[in-house]
């Protein structure tokens, strides 16, 4: 009994140590991801100026945005035709680099460095390039356009074109998602292309009866981050358009941005912000649900019902 209990001390301190290590962690995640989290729901029932008494409101902040706000409907509007684009193109442009850098050419690491470098530049200076690249008089693209005999438009003064350069300019760092299929590509046995050669299987039916399916885990995770990222695009539209023209850049990012931090209205804007991860969490269910149809996990063996 006395052994059990001087070994007690020493187990406890044995097993506190992995928690000690992680304690860092757990005390950033409180103090800057789950209380501001927290907070930001209790104030979303608040009339809350940065400045000024605050007033219990109740449900009044969500009240407004639903019933008396056009720009809150105009906004998400904005988001869900930017989401739409955005989203499988994304997707699409990523999986077809990562297949061209999964071939083994010479300068296949220069090219994997080249794609994956504009993901690491600041947003702000990666919208100003762009900015340039599509100003209407003296942008590149333009000039490149007039060189084929193409009049290019006016890309960030255009309603129609302002978006589809927002688009345009977003696929541009999308390195991290490159590299995550190419790893997923890497993990694919290569027997498995050469048992299906040697049946007569082309490249079109390789690709959609083994890299898709073998594949489809990455893409899921993919798709669910470039869904995020696509209802949280603000950078680009805030210094290259500033959401116009005619509100046709204006995301529903900026919305609660301009609503907290232009406005002063942080009650109503954290209102704003839930209201969106309730879309995004909606979003990522339905993706996940729909996941049992279309995703393989490797040893999963799916029974058709009878």
């Amino acid at each position: 009994m006395e052994s059990i209990k001087k070994r007690t001390p020493a187990r406890f301190k044995q097993m506190s140590i992995p928690y000690l290590f992680t304690l860092p962690w757990i005390i950033g995640f409180l103090a800057f991801t789950l209380g501001p989290l927290i907070f930001s729901l209790i104030i979303s029932f608040y009339e809350w100026p940065v400045v000024g008494d605050k007033t219990f409101i109740g449900l009044a902040n969500y009240k407004e945005m639903f019933t008396n706000d056009p720009l809150f409907w105009e906004s998400l509007g904005v988001t869900m035709k930017f989401a739409v684009l955005f989203v499988p193109l994304n997707i699409i442009i990523a999986l077809l680099l990562a297949m061209l850098l999964n071939k083994n050419v010479k300068g296949s690491g220069f090219f994997r460095t080249a794609f994956y470098l504009p993901s690491v530049i600041s947003g702000v200076a990666l919208a100003m390039i762009w900015s340039w690249v599509f100003d209407g008089e003296y942008g590149i693209l333009n000039y490149i356009l007039s060189v084929v005999g193409i009049e290019g438009p006016k890309w960030l003064i255009s309603p129609t074109w302002a978006p589809v350069a927002m688009v345009i300019a977003s696929l541009w760092g999308q390195g991290s998602m490159m590299l995550i299929f190419l790893a997923g590509l890497k993990n694919i046995p290569k027997d498995m292309y050469e048992a299906s050669a040697i049946d007569g299987a082309g490249k079109w039916k390789q690709f959609t009866r083994i890299t898709l399916p073998m594949l489809s885990p990455t893409i899921l995770f993919n798709l669910i981050t470039t869904i995020i990222a696509a209802f949280q695009q603000l950078t680009l539209a805030l210094v290259m358009t500033g959401g116009g023209p005619l509100n046709s850049t204006y995301f529903y990012a900026m919305y609660m941005y301009e609503n907290a931090f232009k406005y002063s209205k942080m009650g109503y804007s954290s209102a704003n912000a839930w209201f969106m991860f309730a879309i995004v969490l909606s979003l990522t269910l339905i993706v996940f649900k729909s996941s049992s149809a279309w995703v393989y996990y490797e040893g999963e063996m799916k029974h058709s019902k009878k």
